[in-house]
């Protein structure tokens, strides 16, 4: 199982971007962008770590 621990995000946030980015081919700008619509403030340079 895959610990999230010591992340400044939960999981599913955390799995959603992940989900996008390997299912729809976006770049960490469209999942940042995606991401603002719903609420969550997150950089494409934090995605890209």
């Amino acid at each position: 199982m895959i610990s999230f621990k010591g992340y400044c995000y939960p999981q599913s946030v955390i799995l959603q971007c992940v989900r996008w980015y390997a299912a729809h081919c976006l770049s960490y700008r469209d999942i940042e962008e995606m991401m603002k619509e719903r609420g969550i403030d997150v950089d494409h340079s934090t995605l890209n770590r």
